[in-house]
């Protein structure tokens, strides 16, 4: 059995280095996720005009930087990083196309993702006037939007460390599956 230099492999930082560490990462992230979806649907409820697209920009402003954090994918994190291997996780994070690994959130961003699911947010809105049914139906779907983009998140956060671990244990792999 052949021991490693440590210094021929380039340091993961704060990233999982293990499948295990990955999985705990993923799971934490996901606890996250559904304890704030659970919130976003209960503002969801609330027959208040725009007061769920605020309580859900607030919580996803705080919440996608949580689980980058849980990655090692949080901006000072990434900073921290070799070089090398910074320069590389920031080239996985362009092929995964997420725009919010390693970077700080502004309103615009919160804003942009929330264009994205813009459907449902109508449908949301729309809900609401529908007496009793409409408030559980706003609930529904201000907890599915949440959860669908916080999902979305874990998902690109997971491809960018299984890359940079790919890098570490000396095999490339391409980042879109």
């Amino acid at each position: 059995m052949k021991i490693r230099d440590m210094h021929s492999a380039p340091s993961l930082g704060h990233m999982p280095s293990t499948a295990q560490a990955l999985s705990q990462a993923v799971q934490r992230s996901r606890a996250k996720l559904h304890q704030r979806a659970l919130l976003a649907g209960a503002a969801s409820a609330v027959p208040i005009p725009g007061l769920d697209w605020a309580v859900d920009a607030a919580i996803l402003s705080k919440l996608l930087p949580d689980i980058s954090k849980e990655f090692g994918l949080a901006p000072q994190q990434i900073d921290a990083l070799d070089p090398h291997m910074r320069d590389q996780v920031q080239k996985a994070v362009a092929m995964v196309g997420s725009v919010f690994i390693g970077k700080l959130l502004t309103r615009q961003m919160i804003l942009r993702l929330a264009r994205t699911v813009g459907a449902r947010m109508g449908t949301k809105q729309f809900a609401k006037f529908i007496p009793f049914a409409g408030q559980a139906i706003a609930a529904t779907v201000g907890y599915g939007t949440l959860r669908y983009l916080g999902q979305r998140h874990i998902n690109d956060c997971v491809r960018v460390v299984e890359h940079a671990q790919s890098l570490q244990a000396g095999i490339v792999t391409p980042v879109n599956d």
